[in-house]
C-alpha cells in the first residue's frame, strides 16, 4: 500500500486533498494530512477510510520525522521558508518530495544528496510556478522541433476575482495566502526586454504597468515577477531578445498598490504599536500618494478609519494584512478566477510569427477555488504518476521536462484546465 503525506491544510490544499482521496480510494492507498490545526485537517479528510488527519507542530523534529518516515511520498504545502525542514528529513529518510514553491538556496543546497540517494524532489509544481512552466515548455519544444527560433517570450499569470463576484474598486479578492499578497513584488524584478537587461526596484514595480489583451476576457495589466533571467537557461532561451515572467492584475489595482508600496505600508520592520494608534494615523505616510484614481480604493480598505489597529500587529505588513483579510475576503458565494497567457514570437522560414496560449479557470465557491484547483491538481497528479512509476526521474527538478509535463498536462485537460491557442504572422 502506497502512503502519501500532505503537510499543510490551508487555502490551497482543498482540491489536492480531494483528488488524492479519490486516488487512494481507487488504488487502496493511504493519505495522511498533517497540520498544526487538527480541526482544519479533519475538515479536509472527512470520513474517508483511506485518509487520516494528524496534528503536527512542524518545528518539532521528532513529530515531523515520525510522520515522514511512514510515507512513500511527501507533499509540503507549508510556507516556503519552512520547506527546508521537511526537505532535510526527506533526504535523511529517503523520501520523494513535492512542493509548489520556488526552489530557494536552502533546497538547492540539497541537490547533490537528493541525486546521490536516487530521490526525486519536484518543486515549482503548482500554478505559477508550475502550470506556467509546463504549458510554456510544451509550446517552446514544439517550435524547436520545427527548427524555428524564438525571439520573444512573455508569460503572465494572475489570481483574480471572477467578473460576477467583482464588487469592489480593487477588482480583487483574496483566494490564497494573504501574507504573500502583502509581500508580492518586494524583492523587485529583473528581466530581458528587446535585448536589454531591465532591473525594477520594488518602489517602481507597479508604476505605469503595461496592459495586454487576454482572449475571452479582455485587458489586464501586468508587472514583472521576480527574477525572470534565472529561467532563461532553464528554458533554453539565451537567444531570445525578450524574456519576462509577470503577474496579472486589473489595471486599477496597480495604481492603488503603488501608493501603498511607496508609503511603506507593506513594511515588515517591527514598530511600536501604541494602544491608541488608529488606521488613519498609521496610514499618514500615504497621503502624498493619494489621487483621484486610487482614493476610493484606499478608502475601501479602511486606511483612513478612526478604528484602532489590531493590538497583535507588530509591523505595518501585519496591519495591512488584517485590512486585506477583512475588506477583500471572498464571501461564500464568490468565485475566483485564474488567468494565464503566454505570448511567443518566433522566426519561421524568414517570417516573424506568433503563438498566444491562454487559460481561464473559475472557482466553484470560496473553498473550491480556481487557485486551489490549479495549485493542487498538478501536485496530486504528479504524486500519482511518481508512485505508479510513470515518472521515474531522480534529482532536483522543476516541471520543464517532457516526461513530466506531457502526462500532467494531459490529465489536467481532463479536469477542465485547457489552454486556448491563437497563432499567425506578426
Amino acid at each position: 500500500m502506497k502512503k502519501i503525506l500532505v503537510i499543510g491544510a490551508g487555502k490551497s490544499s482543498t482540491c489536492l486533498i480531494n483528488y488524492l482521496l479519490d486516488v487512494c480510494a481507487e488504488l487502496d492507498w493511504q493519505l495522511s494530512v498533517a497540520d498544526s490545526n487538527l480541526k482544519l485537517a479533519l475538515s479536509k479528510t472527512g470520513k474517508s477510510t483511506h485518509a487520516k488527519a494528524l496534528s503536527l507542530r512542524v518545528e518539532n523534529a521528532a513529530e515531523r520525522e515520525g510522520l515522514i518516515h511512514q510515507a512513500d511520498l511527501v507533499i509540503s504545502l507549508l510556507p516556503a521558508s519552512l520547506h527546508i525542514l521537511v526537505a532535510r528529513d526527506c533526504v535523511m529518510l529517503g523520501k520523494n518530495l513535492l512542493t509548489a514553491s520556488y526552489i530557494d538556496d536552502n533546497t538547492r543546497s540539497l541537490e547533490k544528496e537528493v541525486r546521490d540517494k536516487g530521490l526525486l524532489f519536484l518543486c515549482e509544481m503548482g500554478l505559477d510556478p508550475g502550470i506556467d512552466h509546463m504549458s510554456a515548455m510544451q509550446i517552446i519544444d514544439g517550435i524547436r522541433r520545427n527548427g524555428d527560433s524564438i525571439v520573444s517570450f512573455r508569460s503572465h499569470c494572475g489570481g483574480l476575482v471572477a467578473p460576477e463576484s467583482d464588487d469592489n474598486p480593487w477588482h480583487y479578492k483574496i483566494s490564497w495566502n494573504p501574507r504573500n499578497i502583502v509581500a508580492a513584488g518586494s524583492t523587485g524584478a529583473v528581466f530581458k526586454n528587446e535585448g536589454k537587461i531591465i532591473t525594477r526596484a520594488y518602489e517602481d514595480l507597479f508604476n505605469n504597468c503595461e496592459v495586454t489583451q487576454v482572449p475571452g476576457y479582455g485587458d489586464l495589466a501586468f508587472y514583472p515577477n521576480r527574477d525572470s533571467l534565472s529561467y532563461i537557461p532553464l528554458y533554453g532561451m539565451e537567444k531570445a531578445s525578450t524574456f519576462i515572467r509577470t503577474t496579472f492584475r486589473d489595471p486599477a489595482f496597480c495604481n492603488g498598490w503603488l501608493a501603498i508600496v511607496k508609503a511603506g505600508l507593506t513594511s515588515d520592520k517591527p514598530f511600536v504599536n501604541k494602544q491608541d494608534t488608529t488606521y488613519k494615523t498609521w496610514s499618514e505616510p500615504i497621503l502624498p500618494f493619494v489621487n483621484g484614481q486610487n482614493k476610493a480604493q484606499l478608502n475601501f480598505l479602511g486606511l483612513f478609519d478612526n478604528d484602532i489597529i489590531p493590538a497583535t500587529a507588530k509591523t505595518s505588513a501585519d496591519v495591512l494584512q488584517y485590512l486585506l483579510e477583512t475588506r477583500l475576503s471572498m464571501e461564500a458565494k464568490d468565485r475566483d478566477m485564474i488567468v494565464m497567457l503566454h505570448e511567443l514570437e518566433y522566426i519561421s522560414g524568414g517570417e516573424r510569427k506568433f503563438i498566444n496560449s491562454s487559460l481561464i479557470v473559475k472557482g466553484e465557491d470560496n473553498v473550491r477555488t480556481a487557485m486551489a484547483k490549479t495549485v493542487g491538481l498538478p501536485l496530486g497528479i504528479a504524486a500519482r504518476l511518481i508512485l505508479e512509476e510513470k515518472i521515474s526521474l531522480t534529482g532536483l527538478h522543476i516541471p520543464i521536462i517532457p516526461e513530466i509535463y506531457i502526462l500532467v498536462l494531459r490529465e489536467l485537460s481532463l479536469k477542465g484546465i485547457v489552454f486556448r491557442e491563437t497563432s499567425g504572422s506578426v
